[in-house]
């Protein structure tokens, strides 16, 4: 097709555009008249003088624009060509010879050098640029992309979906079928490692490996009759429930595994489902830990129906899931037909108060169980008084009860105190974390005048004040048996100390006694210290966070300088001591050869590199003076 324009103009010259195409870009070519073709074509082209009625008749009577566009295969662009005709009314009209000797006259004129510089000039770093990008992307492709025998080859090794080149437009993210492949040999490397290890030593920890499920289907192989592996953890794995189903056929066959750790893998309730599916078929596997896994009610009414099967486990795990109140008590009824399991831990889940009431009931019968561990599951005072209820009753020897943050009053240690006072097992009681106050801590007292048995008593964090620990420190005057007493969290301040340390100077048997976080201050230290200085049983002291500051470093260091064989570690962490502080224990240190001291913390204070510098002498000195080595926690 072709568009042709006819303008009727007759001041305006012929001129035509011609495409001109070297490649795919489009230039036109100029020509240049000489300057009497320019005189002549001016001269031919001079209109008469007009009036302006005149013109505005003339333009009045101008045709209309006809446009023919002509599309040629041989140029990529339309060629447009726009004429001017002199055929206006009152005009001279120009020959068709003239035209042509117009057109003659620019088609034989030479062309400038100044458009084909220009177009060099355009063409040349164009042309070299693509060039140049060809040969690299030829480099690039060569070096990179792996040959048909090597993709080949590579697919015959390996069948993951992850062989081959992929390509993303993404910056960094193209994923060669090389390193994909080097990365899945140091895998296959490290698992057989791993296998090694479980074939050859009886205790292995495998916890954060990081192999998820197909590293535990490698892996389960080399347990199956395995004589050496006795205790295995594969703990926070990225293990779920699909990959628990490498242990059946395995587990059922090994005769020697003891213990299995399985925390911190999400299995949720399916994978404890298939989990105790295998178990309960196995005889040798006495400690199984569950926890932070993600189970549920189901999970646990699971392990439940395991439970009442299986005679071999001792030790259950299941802290920190999500386990309620029907789970506690599918739980507790297991516990009716089980008679070999001994501890089990459920801390940091919801059984509530009717989660205890049913392992209330299931205490009263079961004989076997020595450890409950229900810390951090809201039981409060009622459901507290059901347990201590059912604890009194139990025929078994519990030896352990942990029911520490459990939302307890001193009504609640009403309960605790009477249950006290019936036990003749019970070894370790905690408390810990509650709200009992000064009353509670007086009923503990009075039931522990009564009690023969609890070595270690945890009492931290319970809002005890100094009238309640003075009521606990006067039963130490006639209980040797306590060894173990924590009171951290508790404000007892500088009176509380002092009535602790009053009784502590010649009686007792406490061996660790913690004191942190109890604000008893410069003062209370001074307290502290004199006893010590009589004091021929404390070995672990934590004083940790009382705002010692220099005066109550120093009423301590005095200390240190008497011969005191017991004390062998020192905590006084947080406590805002200085340089002063500092000196002053590292010159008792020096001065002392008989010092027992064998671990001192000192951190988390107010030490510059001078005090730190002494205390480091210090400890260099008593090395050298009795081979003794003290360890310096800055």
């Amino acid at each position: 097709m072709a568009f042709t324009s006819t303008l009727s103009l007759y001041s305006h010259p012929q001129v035509t555009l011609t495409p001109y195409s070297p490649s795919s870009v489009s230039f036109f070519a100029v020509e240049t008249l000489t300057p009497s073709q320019v005189r002549l074509r001016n001269q031919r082209l001079q209109p008469p003088p007009l009036t302006a009625a005149a013109a505005a008749a003339q333009f009045a009577r101008l045709p209309a624009l006809n446009y023919r566009r002509t599309w040629s295969p041989r140029v990529r662009f339309g060629s447009f060509m726009v004429r001017a005709s002199s055929s206006v009314e009152g005009t001279r009209a120009r020959g068709a010879g003239s035209r042509r000797v117009y057109r003659q006259s620019q088609a034989s004129a030479p062309l400038s050098s100044a458009p084909v510089k220009q177009i060099a000039d355009t063409v040349g770093p164009v042309a070299a640029f693509f060039a140049l990008t060809f040969v690299i992307w030829k480099i690039v492709e060569k070096v990179l992309v792996p040959s048909p025998k090597q993709l080949k080859s590579s697919t015959v090794e390996s069948q993951s979906p992850s062989q081959g080149l992929k390509w993303s437009f993404a910056a960094g993210t193209n994923l060669l079928s090389q390193l994909g492949a080097k990365i899945e040999r140091q895998s296959k490397q490290k698992l057989n490692e791993f296998a090694r290890e479980l074939r050859s030593f009886p205790s292995i920890d495998m916890s954060g490996r990081n192999f998820g499920d197909d590293g535990l289907f490698f892996l389960a192989e080399s347990l199956a009759f395995n004589q050496t592996a006795e205790e295995v953890s594969f703990a926070a794995n990225g293990i779920t429930a699909a990959g628990l189903r490498a242990f059946d056929g395995v587990l059922q066959s090994n005769i020697t595994l003891k213990t299995l750790d399985l925390s911190g893998n999400l299995v949720g309730d399916e994978g404890a489902q298939c989990l105790c599916d295998i178990l309960v078929n196995n005889s040798s596997i006495e400690k199984l830990q569950l926890n932070s896994t993600d189970l549920g009610d189901e999970g646990a009414k699971a392990i439940a129906e395991m439970l009442k099967k299986n005679s071999s486990l001792r030790v259950l795990e299941l802290n920190n899931n999500m386990i309620e109140y029907s789970g506690f008590s599918s739980l507790a009824g297991a516990l009716l037909e089980n008679n070999t399991i001994r501890n089990i831990h459920l801390n940091g889940n919801y059984g509530g108060a009717l989660g205890a009431n049913a392992f209330a009931k299931a205490l009263e019968s079961n004989k076997s169980l020595r450890e409950l561990h229900l810390h951090g599951n809201s039981i409060g005072d009622e459901g507290i008084r059901s347990l201590m209820t059912g604890l009194s009753s139990h025929k078994g020897k519990l030896t352990l009860l942990d029911i520490g943050n459990n939302s307890l009053t001193a009504k609640g240690a009403f309960h605790v105190a009477e249950y006290i006072k019936k036990s003749k097992s019970l070894l370790w009681l905690n408390l810990y974390m509650n709200d009992i106050g000064d009353e509670g801590a007086k009923k503990i007292a009075v039931a522990l005048k009564e009690n023969r048995s609890i070595t270690t008593l945890d009492l931290g964090g319970n809002n005890i004040h100094a009238d309640g620990v003075n009521s606990i420190a006067q039963v130490l005057k006639d209980n040797l048996i306590i060894t173990t007493l924590e009171l951290s969290y508790n404000p007892i301040g500088p009176d509380g100390a002092k009535a602790l340390a009053e009784v502590l100077k010649f009686h007792g048997n406490i061996k660790t006694l913690k004191l942190g976080w109890c604000q008893i201050g410069a003062k209370g230290a001074e307290f502290i210290a004199d006893a010590l200085k009589y004091n021929t049983t404390i070995s672990i002291l934590d004083l940790r966070a009382n705002g010692l500051r220099d005066e109550g470093a120093q009423c301590l260091a005095r200390s240190l300088k008497v011969v005191n064989e017991a004390l062998t570690s020192l905590d006084l962490g947080f406590n805002e001591i200085r340089d002063d502080g500092a000196f002053a224990i590292a010159q008792a240190l020096k001065s002392n050869d008989d010092v027992a001291v064998s671990s001192l913390n000192i951190a988390s204070n107010f030490l510059t590199k001078f005090g730190q510098s002494a205390l480091a002498d210090a400890r260099d000195h008593v090395l050298e003076m009795t081979e003794k080595e003290i360890n310096i926690f800055l």
